[in-house]
């Protein structure tokens, strides 16, 4: 079983009501082989809702209390990205998934890059918070730019 963000599988639940349907992953949908999640709306958030980054660190600093999330307007949201990844993590786990296939650059889903904190744009390397919880409990985690290569 392999898990994927649900925008990945073409589900309209990013911050601003898109997707980011991937063909790889539309065609391991239509053969029955992924299950989806959504850290973000499984935290509490709805669609749309204000863009977010990670402000101090990445996702592991998030975890430790070194870092917060932040959305665009100034809001703390570290709380329900927090929310998420628990939920998710516990959602993995149920289904003995073998891996996890996230969306690159998120605040929740990164796992190898996310957005400064600046909210101009620019990533850097690091996780998002749900990476980060899956990974400390030894759960593998790419993101969408590695499937299948």
């Amino acid at each position: 079983m392999i898990v994927v963000s649900s925008c990945l599988a073409g589900l309209k639940v990013r911050y601003n009501g898109t997707d980011c349907l991937d063909d790889t992953i539309e065609k391991l949908l239509t053969d029955n082989k992924v299950r989806t999640v959504c850290p973000e709306l499984m935290g509490g958030f709805s669609t749309p809702r204000e863009p977010a980054e990670i402000i101090g660190g990445d996702g592991y600093d998030v975890l430790d209390g070194k870092a917060v999330v932040q959305d665009c307007t100034g809001n703390n949201v570290t709380q329900m990205y927090m929310d998420g990844a628990y939920k998710t993590l516990e959602f993995i786990k149920s289904l003995n998934a073998e891996m996890v296939v996230l969306k690159e650059n998120s605040p929740s889903c990164g796992s190898s890059f996310i957005y400064t904190g600046c909210f101009d744009g620019t990533k850097k390397d690091g996780v998002g918070v749900t990476t980060a919880i899956l990974r400390r409990n030894g759960i593998k985690v790419i993101s969408e730019n590695e499937l299948f290569q």
